[in-house]
């Protein structure tokens, strides 16, 4: 316990303090965010913060650490260098997507060929239990990659891919605490006291932002709790703290960053786009466009992922499939009720 507490702290206090030191660099030599069409900012912005997010999860995890329970940890840290070089070099000089995606399929690769983080059973979604061995890897990877562009996608504006991020690893830690997994506790809470720290100079008006260094590593983390949240879970059988419907509760406290990412998806290739090509699209330009300013839209958007954690977490017992079904569907509503209460806004003012 005290080792979390200590991982915790640590990492809030090297990044909080390391934080303002880059954005004094970042200034001097311009490396900042200049804002366009597509962006939700005005004014040109520091982006590497995630070089302050990444000293502080890393210092502390290695610091706080077990080692002798955590064998698979260096592997992990290796993952987490490879996605820091791509994003730190992606928010100095943009990198094509292409190179981007090839370090995240390394890290992915790393993570589950190595670190054995794979998922091996589907919970009977689909009346799929275990999974061969070969699609266990992957669909592995596919879900490690997907999350991370999950996290580099819902960031764009302030405080968003942030305070997502730290409920995620919070409710993930928390519940690796209660089953005595002290590692993933660590990494968990690491994290998210990086991200605390960060996110008092990220609030509007924003001083500095996570960038694709701190968004894709944010990603990675995430990938890691929920794929270790499903596996471990299924050792606890017999446990007070077994949750029934893991995939599907993974999903709900994943579910802000999956769902709008494929959304947006979907969108793109209806209007036959590619769907990594960008747009404003995102529900926190919906919420933006309802009249709510930054703060507001990020603190509306935390409040339903609690809610979807919450439900997903009481509703467990409705089952795997059922449970997924009902969790997507309320995601389809309340984007629907966003649109419909943005399209009367529109009538009045072009009547």
């Amino acid at each position: 316990m005290y080792d979390i507490i200590l991982a915790f702290i640590t990492a809030f206090g090297l990044t909080y303090v390391a934080i303002p030191s880059i954005i004094s660099v970042a200034r001097k030599k311009n490396l900042v965010d200049v804002p366009d069409e597509r962006r939700a900012h005005k004014v040109s912005t520091p982006s590497l913060g995630g070089i302050g997010i990444f000293a502080g999860v890393i210092f502390s995890i290695i610091l706080w650490t077990p080692f002798t329970y955590f064998a698979d940890l260096q592997y992990i840290l290796c993952a987490f260098i490879i996605i820091f070089l791509i994003g730190a070099k992606d928010d100095i000089d943009p990198i094509s997507p292409r190179i981007k995606f090839t370090a995240q399929v390394f890290a992915a690769f790393i993570l589950v060929f190595t670190a054995k983080i794979r998922i091996t059973s589907f919970y009977g979604i689909f009346g799929i239990e275990e999974l061969p061995l070969i699609w266990s890897y992957l669909f592995s990877m596919l879900t490690i990659i997907a999350i991370v562009n999950a996290f580099n996608l819902i960031d764009g504006i302030n405080g968003l891919s942030g305070s997502i991020g730290a409920l995620i690893c919070c409710t993930f830690g928390t519940w690796f605490l209660m089953i005595d997994k002290v590692e993933l506790a660590i990494v968990a809470f690491a994290t998210a006291g990086s991200i605390i720290a960060f996110l008092y100079y990220n609030v509007t008006p924003s001083k500095i932002f996570m960038g694709d260094t701190g968004s894709l590593l944010l990603g990675l983390v995430c990938s890691i709790l929920a794929i270790q949240f499903i596996e471990q879970n299924r050792i606890l059988v017999n446990s007070a703290y077994y949750i029934r419907s893991a995939p599907s509760v993974a999903i709900g406290i994943l579910i802000l960053p999956l769902f709008d990412t494929l959304r947006v998806f979907v969108l793109r290739l209806i209007k036959g786009k590619s769907p990594f090509s960008p747009d404003k699209n995102h529900i926190h330009h919906l919420l933006l466009d309802s009249g709510l300013n930054h703060m507001q839209s990020t603190g509306v958007l935390v409040f339903v992922n609690v809610f979807f954690i919450m439900f997903a977490l009481y509703f467990q017992y409705l089952g795997t499939e059922w449970l997924l079904f009902i969790l997507v569907t309320l995601a389809l509503l309340f984007t629907f009720i966003l649109l419909l209460f943005n399209m009367k806004k529109e009538i009045p003012s072009k009547a």
